[in-house]
């Protein structure tokens, strides 16, 4: 999936909006470029199963480390893993990682109600229209307290990928809202290259996993 995003970034009743392009592949492909108003991009990001890596021009410098969470939101202000921030950016919803998943689907009013549940570990559920449009999702952990929701809105593309997505963490003070355009779903060519940054000559390479950030 491709997309200009217009993300708006909601922390402590503060706004941060900034537009982006995007590329994601599931399960764990990510690139992302910010776009200044004026003059060329200042930050890009890239994330494969493999590796995390940031690129900041302006600062002549290139953080590179392994994908995890700890290293990611350093970054980007969502306590989220790669993996899940790819699924939700594709339009649904990341899978439980547990075994024995127990499944049950009931209908809530005009959605389709879907819960899932490990047998002792984190708990979601997900919400489908008439058209099998994921609607709403809620993720829970172990001790079945939320930890984020999220809100698909306006498809209106052929693509079953909604334009709207927002996510909102479970302290109350912290959202993301992505809008897409000029929304894109390609065949994958094998030629995952573009989800890794090399080096530019003359920058500072700093290590996540050992040096790490203050």
């Amino acid at each position: 999936l491709s997309a200009v995003a217009q993300i708006d970034v909601a922390m402590n009743h503060r706004h941060y909006p900034a537009q982006a392009a995007l590329l994601v592949k599931k399960p764990s492909y990510l690139r992302l470029e910010l776009i200044p108003v004026l003059g060329t991009p200042d930050f890009f990001l890239t994330a494969n199963p493999e590796k995390l890596s940031i690129f900041i021009p302006s600062k002549k410098e290139f953080y590179i480390g392994k994908p995890t969470q700890a290293n990611l939101v350093k970054f980007l202000p969502w306590p989220l893993s790669v993996e899940d921030l790819v699924w939700i950016l594709s339009g649904t919803y990341p899978p439980l990682r547990g075994k024995n998943i127990a499944y049950e689907r009931y209908q809530e009013n005009k959605l389709l109600r879907v819960e899932m549940k490990e047998p002792s570990g984190p708990s979601q559920i997900a919400w489908f229209d008439e058209k099998d449009r994921l609607r709403k999702f809620v993720r829970r952990n172990d001790l079945g307290e939320e930890t984020y929701n999220i809100a698909y809105e306006h498809y209106e593309t052929p693509e079953p990928i909604p334009g709207k997505i927002s996510i909102h963490m479970a302290d109350g003070i912290t959202s993301v809202t992505v809008r897409y355009s000029d929304l894109k779903v390609e065949k994958s060519t094998g030629d995952l290259s573009i989800f890794d940054l090399s080096i530019p000559a003359d920058v500072r390479a700093i290590s996540l996993d050992l040096d790490g950030l203050q």
